[in-house]
Formats: structure tokens, sequence, C-alpha cells
């Protein structure tokens, strides 16, 4: 049910949650972890979403050099 709970609560600040694992992206938070590397680039991510809304960078950019008769 939808009642607003949030039985998660973070062990280094106010913040808590509905679910468990966005406790632990959250947790990343503070320890600085960033386990989800870009094969494409340096960067790393806390949380696969991340990771992948971020890899969207690579792919646009890539389109955007495999158009030679593109706008100049």
């Amino acid at each position: 049910l939808h009642t607003g709970e949030r039985p998660f609560p973070c062990a280094h600040c106010p913040k808590a949650f509905r679910r468990r694992t966005d406790l632990i992206i959250h947790e990343r938070v503070h320890t600085g972890e960033c386990p989800f590397a870009c094969p494409h680039c340096p960067k790393a991510f806390r949380g696969k979403t991340t990771l992948t809304r971020h890899q969207r960078v690579h792919s646009t950019s890539t389109q955007g050099l495999q158009r030679p008769d593109g706008p100049h």
C-alpha cells in the first residue's frame, strides 16, 4: 500500500527510504563509492540507472559524428 512509510533509515543522515535498494544507493553518497563505471569514459556512478542515462551522451555524440552530410 501507499502509506508513505519509510522503513529504511540512513545511518549517516536523517533521510529514510521506502525500498532497501534506494537506501543502498543513497549510502554511496556518504561512502563515495561509484561502482558503475562507464566503458566509454572515466566517469563512474552510484547507480546503474544513472550510468544508463549517462551512456546516452556517448550514443548521441557518436551518431552526430557519423553524419558527414549533416549541418556544419
